[in-house]
């Protein structure tokens, strides 16, 4: 029997199992970004490892000083104390593994100096291999739930703003995880050839997903890293900025919910401030499809100051975008929202700072049908904000250009805040901007006056009918009631 056994050799293996395809990396060309960012991820590149649990309590190696070792020991050196600071330490409980923290912030202090001061140089590929899989091993982790997530509910009360926001209990250590890989990338050792096999799409990926974190300080430091990385490496570019618009549009159509829109529209400002002359078609369908719709969201109030900066700087560029600027504000210009309402009429006056005349004419009768309708809001700071575009001197001059189209629209608006808006300060603003289009043009100020008195008029005397032709219903009624006989 044993004879047997032993003739039989090992099993071979099945032919399906010996020919099944070693799994390759993601395709570079197709960008999906998991915007789920609160679970962990599935999928790894080849440069980096699966991300561990919290490893159990383990004896850290007591290992020198780079400055007690030769230069030529370095390296091994400087790869002995990655592979230490790849260790996990639960930071849940305070009070665990206390020593075990100090060293491993120690030893992240140490690896920061040491890139920092250039004295490495260029660092072997194996070290930064296992430098970027140290950084994933500590970055790439489950972000905590937010509060609705935990419940499940929204409080539609609650203020964002005073909400107290989530720091994280390992943010000693990730900041010194951050500052590593932020020095790795900004050094000018590193080679942009060798360090892009692992700085890939896979690791600038997971990067992105960590924008949503709650905590300020981790985001504060993921824009700069992404900044550093999109200068350097000039292949990831394009990728990056895919990316960023799927993020957009999963945040506009179907969740509403990201912590980090404004960061990633603080590195969108000067990657558009940077763009070449004349502008590419995928840059301006970027403009369309995704920053115009950003005004949509109810949280808009969060990033609309760096939203306003990327809107301007693309009419900056190309002042022939405004009219699609313009256009796209009016789609989705804020009903019942009054503090949205102000921020869109500030953005509007950026916006027609850099407009052209040509492009104005093309979009300024929707454009001041819109702000008539501002100028009689019962919301005073809507009112007063839309008065104020009469104080920017190139806005007046376009107005002054077409004074024809534009009077006849804004008048009626202008007499009605005069006759009976109930706020003092809109009162004066109103009666300085009428003065104003009466010294601009005192015969179209006079016809205008006559069509809106006219119009006045007419509304009256439709009134009057009307009035009058309900009494006439209401006398026919009564008289049937009188000839009315009750059948019992």
């Amino acid at each position: 029997m044993l004879k047997g056994l032993m003739k039989r050799g090992p099993r071979k293996v099945p032919r399906s199992d010996a020919n099944e395809p070693v799994p390759s990396r993601a395709s570079a060309s197709s960008v999906t970004v998991n915007h789920a960012s609160r679970s962990a991820p599935t999928s790894f590149s080849p440069s980096t490892s699966p991300i561990p649990s919290p490893s159990p309590p383990v004896q850290f190696e007591q290992l020198p000083l780079f400055r007690d070792v030769p230069a030529t020991e370095r390296p091994s050196l400087f790869l002995r104390k990655l592979r230490i600071c790849s260790i996990i330490l639960d930071f849940s409980d305070s009070l665990r593994s206390l020593r075990e923290k100090e060293s491993k912030r120690q030893t992240l202090s140490e690896l920061v100096d040491f890139v920092q001061s250039g004295s490495c140089g260029r660092l072997p590929d194996q070290v930064q291999e296992e430098l970027v899989r140290m950084v994933s091993v500590n970055i790439f982790r489950c972000l905590p739930p937010a509060a609705h997530e935990n419940t499940g509910t929204v409080d539609l009360s609650a203020d964002p703003e005073e909400e107290e926001p989530y720091l994280d209990p390992a943010w000693p250590h990730l900041q010194l995880v951050y500052e590593l890989l932020l020095r790795y990338v900004v050094s000018p050792d590193t080679d942009t050839k060798v360090a892009k096999r692992y700085v890939d799409h896979s690791f600038v990926l997971r990067l992105l997903d960590l924008f949503d974190s709650e905590d300020p300080r981790e985001r504060e430091y993921l824009k700069t890293i992404l900044h550093r990385i999109y200068g350097k490496f000039m292949v990831h570019r394009p990728f990056i900025r895919k990316a960023i618009n799927n993020i957009f549009y999963r945040f506009i159509f179907e969740t509403e919910r990201h912590n980090g829109v404004g960061e990633l529209l603080e590195i969108l400002g000067s990657i558009i401030n940077g763009f070449a002359l004349p502008m590419k078609e995928e840059h301006k369908l970027f403009l369309i499809r995704a920053l115009i719709p950003l005004h949509k969201p109810k949280s808009v109030g969060f990033y609309h100051q760096q939203l306003s900066y990327c809107i301007t700087q693309f009419v900056e560029k190309d002042y022939k975008l405004a009219d699609a600027v313009i256009r796209g504000l009016l789609k989705y210009w804020p009903v019942t929202n009054c503090q949205k309402e102000v921020m869109f009429i500030s953005e509007l006056e950026e916006v027609l700072e850099a407009t052209q005349p040509a492009e104005f004419q093309r979009c300024m009768v929707p454009l001041f049908k819109q702000i008539a309708r501002c100028l009689n809001s019962f919301h005073f700071q809507v009112a007063e904000r839309a008065l104020f575009l009469w104080n920017n001197d190139h806005i007046v001059s376009l107005i002054a250009q077409n004074r024809g189209v534009i009077f006849p629209i804004i008048f009626e608006a202008l007499e009605k805040n005069i006759q009976t808006h109930w706020n003092q300060a809109v009162h004066g603003l109103t009666a300085n901007v009428r003065k104003m289009f009466l010294d601009m043009d005192g015969e179209l100020f006079e016809q205008c006056q006559r069509q809106y008195i006219e119009k006045q008029s007419k509304a009256k005397e439709l009134e009057a009918q009307r009035e009058l032709a309900w009494r006439r219903l209401e006398a026919v009624i009564a008289a049937k009631k009188d000839n009315m006989v009750l059948v019992n």
